[in-house]
């Protein structure tokens, strides 16, 4: 049943409790949550709020950047759009990875474009297709441009197709390369959490138990890529980010590609597979290769909760000195489904959560049934990575690892997924 298991976790989190019993129902005596997010409106600092600007009579190829967070520029002459580009430091030839989305049945002959200091130099790349596209149209791919003679540090790089010649045009977008130092210790995050996608959320509740859960478990930095959520979610993003907990890449590929807002094209119309979530977890992926020691993949109804130990802290080198250390890491994935509702033992009480019934989302401590073992308990696992052990992931593992991956006893530790 998974029901004393769960019980022993969620009294860890008493304090959380509180903490979102204050935050939701009383800051002040007789406040509602909607009382609290204008008081957290008005203390916290004005977030800062990038979009995605295309003009009623512009068309992809001139398209604005995000910001600083992110940019994406179609490739002109082809349906390739761009993500992100990196500086990968582990291939025996240096070059730079520019994470894409393309049309797989479209063949393209790319031109990599550096600026290099004050210098413009050319190189050809080559495209690889990740294999996880789920039967979509279009998938995520990586363009590799090796870096020319006299090109160690560009600082960035524009894509082009060969058959359009588009080197020359003065309105070339160009991304900017990340990950310039390779580094191997010392840094600023020991745990980080990717999201992906985040859209039409709604569920606040539990978005706040998540968030103050992963903090108890070690985790320094969520990273969520949101296209849409209420404005009641955007509030307690706006206060996590504040905080320094929370990274928001805004993520709206729609103005290039018809995304589908299921996994499968029968579940969903669409060209791209669940609003480019495959894209987003591999930026998000290199975006903190060189920031976090280590990465975790999962979604916010899902926490991966140690069964011997009380952190992620006190688990990863247990994990390193059963399995190896640079393994991917796969949980098992335990479901407790919201449509039963426990109580729990007699023997054990919660904090007091009736002032919740007003607060918008699912209550994690009112679900303790867990389903029966299935195939889908090991084919929907999430992984915690070393980063810089990985070249590529998916969804649901990495789909290129340096060492390889190791299944982790459940008895050890396993995933909660309250969905």
């Amino acid at each position: 049943m998974g029901h004393n298991q769960k019980i022993k976790w969620l009294m860890c989190i008493a304090s959380v409790i509180t903490f979102i019993y204050l935050l939701y129902c009383t800051y002040e005596t007789g406040k509602t949550f909607h009382h609290w997010i204008k008081y957290n409106e008005a203390i916290a600092s004005p977030p800062i709020v990038y979009e995605l600007h295309v003009t009623p009579n512009s068309s992809p190829e001139h398209a604005v950047p995000l910001g600083p967070y992110t940019s994406l520029a179609a490739v002109k002459g082809t349906k390739t759009l761009l993500i992100s580009a990196y500086l990968e430091h582990r291939t025996d030839e240096k070059q730079v990875r520019v994470i894409a989305v393309v049309l797989r049945r479209e063949n393209v002959a790319y031109r990599c474009l550096f600026r290099c200091q004050e210098k413009q130099l050319l190189s050809n790349g080559s495209a690889s297709i990740h294999r996880d596209h789920f039967g979509f149209a279009y998938g995520t791919a990586d363009i590799m441009c090796p870096l020319p003679s006299g090109c160690e540090t560009p600082s960035s790089i524009a894509v082009t197709s060969a058959a359009a010649n588009t080197t020359d045009d003065p309105n070339q977008e160009f991304l900017e390369v990340k990950n310039q130092q390779e580094k191997t210790e010392s840094f600023p995050y020991n745990f980080t959490v990717c999201i992906s996608t985040m859209f039409d959320f709604t569920n606040v509740l539990q978005l706040v138990q998540s968030l103050e859960m992963l903090q108890l478990l070690g985790v320094n930095r969520v990273v969520v890529y949101k296209t849409s959520c209420s404005p009641e979610t955007q509030r307690i993003l706006d206060y996590y980010t504040h905080k320094g907990l929370v990274e928001v890449i805004p993520w709206s590929l729609s103005r290039y590609v018809n995304v589908s807002r299921s996994w499968l094209p029968e579940h969903g119309p669409g060209e791209l597979h669940y609003f480019g979530q495959i894209p987003a977890l591999n930026d998000c992926l290199y975006r903190y290769m060189y920031q976090s020691r280590y990465v975790a993949l999962h979604d916010i109804d899902e926490l991966i909760l140690p069964q011997k130990v009380t952190s992620w802290v006190e688990l990863l080198p247990l994990l390193e000195k059963k399995y190896g250390a640079n393994k991917c890491y796969r949980f098992e994935n335990d479901v407790f489904p919201i449509n039963f509702m426990s109580p729990p033992p007699a023997s054990q009480s919660l904090p007091p959560q009736a002032d919740w019934k007003n607060v918008p989302g699912v209550n994690i401590l009112a679900h303790l049934y867990k389903e029966p073992i299935f195939s889908e308990t090991y084919s929907n696992f999430k992984i915690i990575v070393n980063p810089r052990a990985v070249f590529s992931t998916s969804v649901h593992g990495a789909l290129n690892a340096q060492d390889g991956w190791s299944w982790i006893d459940r008895s050890i530790a396993r995933m909660y997924h309250t969905r």
